[in-house]
C-alpha cells in the first residue's frame, strides 16, 4: 500500500496540517494539504500546502521567503491530521504568520476578550512582494 493511501483525507481530499517547530516544539500554524502537497512536501523536505482560499498549491515562502524545512512528518493516531517538525526560515526569528509575526497562534484569551500577545517581528508590507 502506499504511504499517502493510509491518510484519511476528508471528503475534499484534504487533511489538517500542524507546523511545529522543532527547536522549540511552538506551535507555528495550522494549514491543509491534499495528496500532491504532502508527496511533494516529503520529496523537496519544505512545506506545500493547499490554499483553500487560492485554490492551488502553496509553497509555504513561495512570496515571502518564509520556507519551512521539514524534519519529519508524523501522522496522528487516527491518520487524520499530519505534524510536520520544521524549521522555520527567512527571518530570524523565524516568522510562519503572515501578520508577520513568529507564530499564527499569537492571540490570547483574556478576560472575555483575544488580545494579541506576540509582537510582530517584520511588517508584512516588506515582506510580500
Amino acid at each position: 500500500m502506499n504511504w499517502l493511501d493510509e491518510i484519511r483525507w476528508d471528503d475534499n481530499g484534504l487533511v489538517p496540517v500542524i507546523a511545529q517547530e522543532d527547536s522549540t516544539g511552538d506551535v507555528l500554524m495550522f494549514a491543509w494539504m491534499n495528496r500532491e502537497a504532502l508527496a511533494l512536501t516529503a520529496e523537496r523536505g519544505e512545506a506545500v500546502y493547499w490554499s483553500r482560499s487560492r485554490k492551488r498549491l502553496w509553497h509555504k515562502g513561495e512570496e515571502s521567503g518564509h520556507i519551512q524545512k521539514v524534519h519529519a512528518i508524523r501522522i496522528d493516531c487516527d491518520n487524520d491530521v499530519v505534524l510536520l517538525r520544521i524549521t522555520q526560515l527567512g527571518h530570524e526569528p523565524g516568522i510562519a504568520c503572515h501578520t508577520g509575526r513568529h507564530s499564527c497562534f499569537f492571540q490570547k484569551y483574556e478576560n472575555g476578550k483575544w488580545v494579541a500577545v506576540d509582537p510582530v517581528l517584520k511588517d508584512p508590507e516588506h515582506i510580500y512582494k
